[in-house]
């Protein structure tokens, strides 16, 4: 009976074990040593978002800045054979997937913000976002200080960029649109005299319309960092040396050049 007793406490010890180790969550795991196990790390990233991540339907791939920011720190980290993963995020779900160790980290034209630290740590800041004007090329305006009683700034209804234009050019007339297509096409059928959100959004305009361009820098900080899930340090450190040694190399120079060779409003020196 004795025999059976103790036999039963170490089938129930074993068992709670086992219970202990499978419940243990994805995002509890040492993501770096993980990453150097396995050999890649997952990035989360965007795939509608022009000139930073989107999806080339005819390879099937997606493209751009943060894409090929997280390949090279995936290089400096792992070495030349080491994989960047790619899954697709949103404003909406990058936190929760990042939280639930679907993901490693996240690079997805997502700004630091004192809130958002109370969930995720962030990297050193990858691009300077901000809030900027996008005029036609033959417009006297080059910047914020130009804004007058004579000329008409176009926004989007409701966003945070019409609160801040309003701040930095008290005197200027704002006219407030639906959407980003509806303010382009308003600036083109010259209901306006320029456009104003952040950089990143005017940058992915104007590289498709070249009769456009942006003035005047950036009167707004949003700067965008890589997310990682608290309690990462040692990975998160080691994505702020990949990015200290892509600024030494040259490699962060080169791949900002190439997704934004006319405009340096967003480049980190």
């Amino acid at each position: 009976m004795r025999k059976k007793v103790i036999s039963l406490l170490v089938l129930a010890l074993s068992l709670i074990t086992l219970s202990a180790c499978a419940g243990q969550s994805a995002a509890d795991k040492d993501i770096l040593t993980n990453s150097q196990d396995t050999n890649q790390i997952v990035w989360g990233v965007k795939n509608d978002t022009r000139l930073f991540g989107l999806m080339d339907i005819a390879t099937g791939e997606v493209r751009g800045f943060d894409i090929d920011i997280a390949r090279a720190i995936t290089e400096k980290i792992l070495g030349r054979d080491g994989n960047a993963i790619f899954v697709e995020v949103t404003s909406k779900t990058r936190i929760p997937l990042l939280k639930n160790g679907n993901i490693d980290a996240i690079i997805a034209t997502m700004t630091i913000t004192e809130e958002r630290k109370k969930q995720v740590d962030f990297s050193d800041v990858y691009f300077d976002a901000g809030q900027s004007l996008l005029v036609a090329n033959d417009s006297p305006i080059q910047g914020v200080e130009d804004l007058s009683a004579d000329t008409t700034v176009l926004v989007v209804k409701g966003s945070t960029s019409a609160v801040n234009i309003r701040e930095a050019a008290p005197d200027a007339n704002i006219l407030e649109l639906e959407n980003y297509a509806e303010a382009f096409t308003a600036l083109q059928s010259g209901q306006g005299d320029a456009m104003t959100t952040d950089n990143a959004i005017l940058l992915g305009m104007a590289s498709e319309n070249p009769n456009y361009h942006l003035v005047g820098g950036t009167f707004t900080e949003e700067p965008y960092g890589i997310a990682i899930n608290k309690g990462q340090d040692d990975f998160r450190d080691a994505v702020n040396d990949a990015l200290q040694e892509m600024h030494r190399d040259g490699t962060y120079d080169d791949i900002y050049n190439k997704w934004f060779p006319d405009d340096a409003s967003g480049k980190v020196e």
